[in-house]
C-alpha cells in the first residue's frame, strides 16, 4: 500500500516559486525546493525526477494559478475594472524588491530558450489576455467603459502595459510596483473610461 503523501504538490509548487523570487532560476535547485518545502531532496527526485521535470510541473500549473488570481479578484467586488487591477496585482504579489523580479525573470529564459517551456508560457501568457479581455467586456456592459471600447484591442494594451511595467520597474521605477502598475493600466484604461467612471472613481 502507497504511503500518503505529507505534503502536498501545491505546497511544493509554492516552495519553488519562493526558491526562484530569492535565488533566481540557477540557484534554484532540488535541494533548495525541497528544504523550502520540509521534504526530503530524496523524496523530491522520487517525486518528480529530476529539476526540469519539477520545473515544468510548476510552469503547467502557472495557468492554473492565474486563474485563481482573476477568480479571487472576481469575488472580492463587483466592479469589473477594480477586479482587474486587483488580478494584476494579485499576479505580481510575491515580487516585493527589484531582486525578486529580476529572479523572476530569469526564468524567461528558460521559456524562451527551451520549446517545452515555451508553449507552457504562451498559453498562460494567452490566460492572462483572455481573462483581461473578458473583465473589460463586462466593464463595457457595467458602464465602466464606453460603449464602443473594443474590449479585444483594450486588452491587448492593457496587456503590453502590465508587462512593460514588469520589464521597467526594476530599473526606472520610483514607486512600489503595485502603484507603478495601476498606475500605467489606469492611464491605458483612461480613454475609454465613461463619463460616470471617469468622475467618480478613486483608486488606492
Amino acid at each position: 500500500m502507497a504511503r500518503p503523501r505529507t505534503v502536498s504538490d501545491e505546497l511544493i509548487h509554492e516552495a519553488t516559486a519562493e526558491v526562484i523570487r530569492r535565488h533566481g532560476l540557477k540557484g534554484t535547485t532540488l535541494a533548495a525546493v525541497a528544504a523550502e518545502a520540509g521534504l526530503s531532496a530524496a523524496g523530491l527526485v522520487q517525486r518528480f525526477g529530476s529539476k526540469r521535470q519539477l520545473l515544468l510541473e510548476f510552469a503547467r500549473r502557472a495557468e492554473a494559478a492565474t486563474g485563481a488570481c482573476f477568480t479571487g479578484s472576481r469575488a472580492a467586488t463587483t466592479s469589473p475594472l477594480q477586479a482587474l487591477h486587483a488580478a494584476l496585482a494579485a499576479l505580481t504579489a510575491q515580487v516585493r524588491e527589484r531582486s525578486d523580479l529580476a529572479n523572476n525573470l530569469s526564468f524567461l529564459q528558460l521559456d524562451v530558450s527551451d520549446e517545452e517551456f515555451r508553449v507552457l508560457a504562451a498559453a498562460n501568457a494567452h490566460r492572462v489576455q483572455a481573462q483581461v479581455e473578458e473583465l473589460l467586456r463586462e466593464a463595457v456592459d457595467a458602464g465602466e467603459l464606453l460603449a464602443d471600447t473594443d474590449a479585444r484591442a483594450l486588452a491587448r494594451t492593457v496587456h503590453l502595459t502590465y508587462n512593460g511595467v514588469l520589464t521597467l520597474w526594476p530599473l526606472t521605477g520610483t514607486q512600489p510596483l503595485a502603484r507603478e502598475l495601476h498606475t500605467a493600466v489606469d492611464a491605458a484604461l483612461r480613454p475609454h473610461l465613461s463619463t460616470l467612471r471617469d468622475l467618480g472613481s478613486e483608486h488606492p
